[in-house]
């Protein structure tokens, strides 16, 4: 059954949140009062290069307190198509520009409390342009073989949602030829 939505009252915004009550119908004519976040769109990419391997960052995420792999990904600039803003993260985060970009999937990382959307893309290969272009992004940058994708998300080492999803569905992609 499909909710309908009545009102949304703000009760925070700044620049990077939205962050509002929406006075939602359910089954039966009951209401709820549900929370929800709404954020700008994300963009980002699974970079392959010829033997197999995929460009991943190392970082701390302190909300979690968690280190993992993730792909590149972050938000898209006024203007800025989702490829452009995939492929300017890529280089800016891993200081690697890559190569042409194919859409892959878009990912709703919490559809239940947010209406976040990463739109992915795949690239084949890259080449290497200098240093990151901030420090903080990760604590290093490696090339990671494809097929220990489904043993660092067994470990835990790969955690971040749409990382996990990118990394999977490149990976089966890539598989079937």
């Amino acid at each position: 059954m499909r909710w309908t939505v009545h009102s949304e009252t703000p009760l925070y915004t700044d620049q990077w949140l939205d962050i509002r009550v929406a006075d939602v119908e359910i089954t039966g004519g009951r209401h709820l009062q549900h929370r929800l976040i709404r954020t700008e769109q994300g963009a980002g990419a699974v970079v392959v290069d010829e033997q197999q391997r995929v460009l991943l960052e190392w970082r701390h995420r302190f909300i979690t307190d968690a280190w993992g792999w993730e792909i590149p990904i972050g938000g898209i600039k006024p203007g800025e198509g989702p490829a452009v803003a995939a492929a300017r993260e890529v280089e800016e985060e891993t200081g690697w520009r890559p190569g042409p970009m194919r859409p892959l999937t878009v990912v709703h990382p919490s559809p239940g409390i947010s209406d976040s959307t990463h739109t992915i893309f795949l690239a084949n290969g890259a080449t290497h342009v200098g240093e990151p272009a901030e420090d903080w992004e990760a604590e290093r940058i490696e090339w990671v073989p494809l097929g220990k994708i489904v043993d660092l998300i067994g470990e835990g080492a790969v955690s971040s949602g749409t990382s996990m999803a990118a990394l999977l569905y490149a990976w089966a992609k890539l598989r079937q030829g």
